[in-house]
């Protein structure tokens, strides 16, 4: 009796975890109108969303093995192709979308500097929901970052001829705290204790998801004043430069012979850039109206990444 009591319970415990997969976009779109018309109840998240992304990488980390790395040493053209396709089409997508669209000045700078930036840390969590290649998806978040203060100031300066500059240093640093370290100290952890964890991992995708749909009300809570004037050109640059880079990501990668496992890490990696970073630059050296693309972007790219995930962890099952 008392087992079957505790099998009953373990299956109501194990349908809450379900219940957040299949109903993500319904609850992200319920706290975004929540954060819409009340954004402090969402916005005290911005000093934590570092530490949220942190906990997501731990506990991707959980679900790794150490050999899985190995793997991605013989795979370094692929490295270098996603670099290529970040650095060279999310620019050129950039440009040329903002030329079709006529958009302001303003808002073309806001399109090249997000379109400069490197694949963001978000596009790990989205390559672990998606599954596809996680340790391809964070060593190419960790080689574009690294290029970022040498690549992102080189593309701005050809395009816009302004000189900008990046701190090197607190980049790593931040990739380091948010990327790395939660995740070699899951992938430790994971070595030591892996029996006792197993129980626990299936519960790691809807934890993920909670954290996107709680960080996208944050974002849409922190420019909700963006949002309400519903700056509709600049959304579908938006929208069509996101879903154009996924696409040439997918397309491109496929067309090299890739498997549609790492062609799919490749598209959103190469779709989803650091658009946080992007904002910072926009208003550090342009001014607060170049921030609205990625601003928008923040939140979009977001959105599309965990929509498509669910997509192709399905077909993947």
């Amino acid at each position: 009796m008392a087992s079957h009591f505790s099998h009953l319970h373990c299956m109501k415990f194990d349908a809450i975890p379900q219940f957040i997969e299949k109903h993500f976009i319904i609850i992200a779109i319920v706290l975004s109108g929540v954060a819409l018309v009340y954004p402090p109840s969402f916005t005290w998240m911005r000093p934590h969303i570092a530490l949220a992304l942190g906990i997501i990488m731990f506990g991707m980390g959980l679900t790794l093995d150490f050999e899985d790395f190995r793997d991605i040493l013989r795979k370094w053209p692929l490295v270098g192709l996603g670099m290529f396709m970040q650095y060279a089409v999310m620019p050129a997508l950039a440009v040329g979308i903002s030329f079709i669209l006529d958009l302001p000045p303003e808002v073309v700078i806001g399109m090249v500097v997000v379109g400069a930036c490197p694949g963001g840390t978000a596009s790990n969590v989205i390559a672990y929901l998606a599954k596809a290649n996680v340790p391809l998806s964070v060593t190419m978040t960790l080689a574009s970052t690294c290029l970022a203060p040498i690549l992102t100031p080189t593309i701005i300066y050809l395009v816009l001829d302004t000189q900008i500059e990046i701190d090197f240093w607190s980049m790593v640093q931040s990739v380091f705290w948010i990327v790395l370290f939660p995740l070699v100290d899951g992938l430790i952890l994971r070595r030591i204790f892996r029996k006792r964890l197993e129980p626990f991992l299936r519960y790691f995708p809807a934890l993920s998801i909670t954290v996107i749909a709680l960080l996208i009300a944050c974002i849409i809570g922190l420019n909700q004043k963006t949002l309400l004037a519903f700056p509709f050109l600049v959304l579908v640059a938006v929208v069509l430069h996101n879903g154009l880079g996924l696409a040439a990501g997918y397309g491109v990668a496929r067309l090299a012979r890739c498997s549609k496992r790492d062609a799919r890490t490749i598209a959103i990696e190469v779709g989803m850039q650091n658009s946080g970073l992007g904002v910072a630059l926009a208003v550090k050296h342009f001014g607060a109206a170049t921030a609205l693309p990625g601003a928008l972007f923040s939140l979009w790219h977001n959105l599309s990444g965990v929509s498509l995930a669910r997509r192709w962890r399905k077909s993947s099952e």
